[in-house]
């Protein structure tokens, strides 16, 4: 079992005061050498006098810096003397100069120090509660600066600035702590870039404030960035005050969205009634040397961790022999023994092939390896299939046949050098707000933005961002688009002819191809509903830019030509020469945690780990001889394989893990008809989730707090997750998979996490220097990480393709069959909210359902009126499949034509509506477009078609 890490004694994290200077791109900066208290050192010309200082560990006070933010000089308690300089400069502000000579600890800068404190200290409550608690540095900066008395006297609370601020779920803000240094100000502004918080008032009744309102109705997204910069307890996290200061730190990665962030689990470990020791997460602060997010964080991962331990989780493993019984918990030798025994007599009767697995793109890189080795080595087949089936397998289709390897080309700090975004079927602000954040900031500094997307989204405009160009397609018109863009690029002679001739074939091909008129902007312009003069200033603004970026999100793989348009995106940054340095490339968002890292552990039927075809006889040899079995060289049955194969009587057992298909999946009344068929479903999961319904053997999993090893987020990164709690199940996920499979006749041992890495190294090229100890010495890596590349690979495609050529494939338009008609005359498409995430299991479990209690529909004025719908009407949406009720919106985010919902909450079902249809090369569903219907709800109460008699 997992040994916990122990983590280090809690300290906060080391604070330079202000940032590095701006690097050049490749540029060696120049450096200067200055003494500070008789101390030489040299750095890079631009850094400020304060940060030098700090990395020589020599104290200097300040209350208004941070190394998130730009020096704002306010507190004045920084001061320096600077030999020949005159007066007491700001040391934040002061740049170092080649062979200046700078003392902070005269007497003079001392006497000051005191004399500015003073000041702070009369206006500061002399009973603060962060000061007692240690979370709030004004009395600890008095004592370090040598203040012993305020001759000014005390602040009187009767001259309150204002009552405190509890509306928020997760801090309060008290005005009467508050300095007003404006680090939360500037956070919010430079590092978040919402602009919900602001100074009001004058002179000493100056107090931050969200606007108007409180921060529970404000513009704040709850980031925690203000929390993070506030110097006093002015900010503070409601845990914080419960549970007290922490006492150690644990760093892992958030298990949300495939950004990946850097985290430092502030834990406590509290003392229990019978005499043993609990942790409680105090905090989960996000990390500055995280190379993911580098500081910053979301409502989610910041705050919504509680799920981990609430009541709904389940700890022990239970049985049950039919549906309609009720759950009996058992020990986990039954448990075990009971998925063994019922998968081997499946296998009996109806062949090896009757049973399969799913794996989780929520659980580790080792967890989801050892699944797809139990049910290779252990069920004897491949059927084994991801969520990245239903999301993301046309980006490891498209990106496979055109550049040679199945991932993103860039890390997100590409996008700092970027000129050009264009930005298609992703909405980064709510479902991966961290990188859209870095976007928005890139975006204030002069970069453009490119949004093709039928709903407005945020980037199109927002507070100091604005759109070049918002095009918004109709749902299912993605390839006509990004034909007419590469159309307008080679007709208007902007192609790179040199980068074409030097690094592409099919060249001629696809040249002759796509300056057909067929593909032109007017020619796609009844497709697309474009206006052709957009589309051709589109193209020409991309094609020009120094640097031009994509980026791209399920609104580009969930249709059923998701693979012809990732293919047609990397065909336009190869027609453009954007490809292969920083500040270009190809760059899909992954929507869960460990997305990328599901499918690079070969959790797709036809492939082994590291995308290598499972028929080709040399890569499974490796398999073979370590294993010590014979693989099936035939690909298996992918999951809606699965559930047709199960409706036809030929497969009988399923093991889920970590996924919840009976919400997630579309056209659920097949999902379920499908699961109901089976005469043993096994789900290991932490809730007794939808698919539970199903299932005959409950396993309980572990949370990411419990875990050890790896997730690979969107950028290829690969982030240590480690755990901060001891299991509160008894095994860890991978010791449970090797459990089943030893019980199954297949010996299957790891003493550790580990180990499980050290075999995925062993055998997978592009991971081939990669091992948990090394990326706890040295951070985060990017594969591949291997011989040719020992520290990782920022940037792919550099010199050549994976492939060799890059690969330019005709993508010819082929309209979907999923059409509107009188009947059903409007289209659906789908998506994310900020405050929660995917099937809403671990968020819908946390206070973030204050924001988004249930799904909306979103209805453009026109569609609405037409139907007399207004908002907060129950409304019926119904498609030629189904059936559900939910709460309209009428927005005018959306254009006439088409509705847009999201699919958190299943009471709602929102997938019981989508249907069949699927990429033709994948089978990915067609979530983003279904044609519909909506009407005012004859019901108030919410309803979804499902079959019945399922018990659970």
């Amino acid at each position: 079992m997992t040994t916990l890490d122990a983590g280090t004694p809690y300290a906060p994290e080391r604070d330079l005061g202000t940032p590095p200077p701006p690097g050049g791109d490749g540029v060696e900066p120049r450096t200067v050498t200055l003494t500070i208290d008789g101390q030489q050192v040299t750095v890079p010309e631009g850094t400020s006098v304060m940060r030098a200082a700090r990395e020589l560990g020599i104290d200097v006070p300040s209350l208004c810096a941070t190394d998130s933010l730009a020096a704002f000089g306010s507190c004045r308690l920084c001061l320096v003397d600077v030999e020949g300089a005159r007066g007491a400069p700001a040391s934040c502000t002061t740049p170092c100069a080649d062979g200046a000579v700078v003392s902070t600890r005269t007497e003079e800068v001392q006497r000051l120090r005191r004399g500015v404190m003073e000041l702070y200290l009369s206006d500061h409550p002399a009973d603060c509660a962060g000061c007692a608690r240690g979370s709030c540095e004004v009395q600890e900066l008095a004592r370090r600066t040598g203040l012993a008395e305020v001759r000014y006297g005390l602040p009187d609370p009767a001259d309150a600035r204002g009552t405190p601020d509890l509306s928020n779920p997760y801090f309060d803000y008290d005005p009467q702590a508050c300095i007003v240094c404006s680090r939360c100000v500037r956070a919010c502004d430079r590092v978040q870039g919402t602009f919900a918080l602001t100074i009001e008032g004058r002179g000493l009744d100056s107090r931050v404030a969200p606007g108007p309102t409180d921060f529970l109705s404000s513009e704040c997204v709850s980031c925690g960035a203000c929390v993070q910069a506030c110097p006093t307890d002015a900010l503070t996290e409601k845990s914080l005050v419960s549970l007290g200061m922490p006492t150690r730190v644990v760093d892992t990665t958030c298990a949300y969205c495939g950004v990946g962030c850097t985290f430092r689990a502030e834990v406590k470990d509290v003392p229990t009634a019978d005499n043993q020791v609990e942790t409680r997460v105090v905090r989960m602060v996000p990390a500055r040397s995280g190379g993911a997010n580098e500081g910053h964080s979301c409502v989610k991962g910041r705050f919504a961790y509680g799920y981990t331990d609430h009541a709904d989780r389940q700890l022990h493993p239970m049985v049950r022999d039919s549906l309609e019984d009720d759950w009996r918990v058992v020990g986990w030798d039954e448990a075990i023994a009971r998925v063994a025994e019922g998968f081997r007599d499946i296998q009996a009767r109806y062949g090896a092939g009757a049973v399969g697995g799913i794996s989780s793109s929520r659980c580790t890189n080792e967890e989801v390896y050892v699944v797809q080795k139990m049910v290779r080595a252990a069920f004897g087949n491949n059927n084994i299939d991801t969520c990245a089936r239903v999301c993301h397998s046309p980006t490891g289709y498209g990106l496979n046949q055109t550049f040679g390897t199945s991932a993103g080309t860039q890390d997100f700090e590409s996008v700092d050098h970027t000129d050009v975004m264009l930005l298609i079927g992703a909405n980064p602000t709510d479902a991966h707000p961290v990188f859209g954040s870095r976007m928005k900031q890139r975006l204030r500094a002069g970069a453009q933005i490119i949004v093709a997307d039928p709903r407005r989204i945020d980037l199109v405009r927002s507070p100091h961002v604005e759109a070049a160009y918002h095009l918004p397609l109709l749902p299912g018109s993605n390839v006509a688009f990004i034909n007419a863009m590469a159309h307008t690029v080679v007709t208007e002679g902007l192609h790179d002819e040199e980068f074409l001739r030097a690094r592409c074939e099919d060249v001629g091909t696809y040249l002759e191809f796509i300056a057909r008129e067929e593909n032109s902007p007017e020619a796609t312009a009844g497709a697309t509903g474009l206006d052709p003069q957009q589309v051709r200033a589109a193209a020409r603004l991309y094609a020009s830019a120094r640097n031009a970026s994509i980026y791209y999100g399920l609104g580009v793989t969930e249709h059923s030509q998701g693979s012809t348009m990732v293919m047609g995106l990397a065909n336009l940054a190869m027609l453009t020469g954007n490809i292969g340095r920083t500040g270009v490339g190809v760059n899909p968002l992954r929507g869960q945690n460990n997305v990328q890292g599901s499918c690079d552990m070969g959790s797709f039927p036809h492939e082994l780990p590291g995308y290598r075809h499972i028929s080709r006889p040399e890569v499974r040899a490796i398999y073979e001889d370590l294993w010590g079995v014979q693989l099936d060289p035939e690909p298996g049955l992918r999951i809606p394989n699965m559930f047709d194969a199960a409706l036809g009587g030929s497969f009988k057992g399923l093991f889920v893990h970590g996924e919840d298909i009976a919400q997630s999946d579309p056209n659920l009344q097949h999902v379920r008809a499908a699961l109901t068929s089976m005469e043993l479903v096994v789900v290991q999961d932490l809730f007794l989730n939808e698919t539970a319904r199903y299932a005959h053997v409950f396993l309980p999993g572990s949370s990411f707090l419990e875990k050890d090893g790896t997730f690979t987020n969107a950028e290829r990164r690969l982030g240590r997750v480690r755990p901060v709690m001891p299991t509160k199940v008894g095994k860890d996920e991978w010791q449970i998979v090797c459990d089943i499979a030893t019980a199954m006749g297949y010996p299957m041992h790891y003493d550790s996490a580990a180990q499980i890495m050290d075999e995925i190294a062993a055998t997978t090229p592009t991971f081939a220097g990669v091992s948990l100890a090394r990326l706890d010495a040295e951070g985060s890596m990017q594969w591949p990480v291997n011989e040719a590349a020992p520290t990782g690979t920022p940037t792919m495609h550099v010199e050549e393709f994976v492939r060799g050529r890059g690969r330019l494939v005709p993508t010819v338009f082929v309209p979907t069959t999923e059409q509107t008609t009188r009947r059903y005359p409007l289209i659906l498409t789908t998506g994310r909210i900020l405050s929660q995430y995917n099937v809403g299991a671990q968020t819908r479990r946390t206070p973030n359902n204050t924001w988004h209690p249930e799904d909306v529909l979103e209805i453009h004025p026109a569609d609405a009126e037409v139907r007399g719908i207004s908002s907060g009407d129950r409304v019926e949406l119904s498609s030629r499949v189904g059936a559900t009720t939910l709460m309209a919106e009428v927005s005018e985010r959306m254009q006439p034509g088409v509705v847009y919902t999201t699919f958190h909450h299943p009471v709602t079902g929102a997938n019981v509506v989508t249907t069949e249809n699927s990429d033709w090369a994948t089978n990915c569903p067609e979530y983003k477009v279904t044609a519909v219907q909506v009407m005012v709800a004859n019901s108030a109460v919410p309803r979804r078609s499902e079959p019945a008699g399922v018990g659970g």
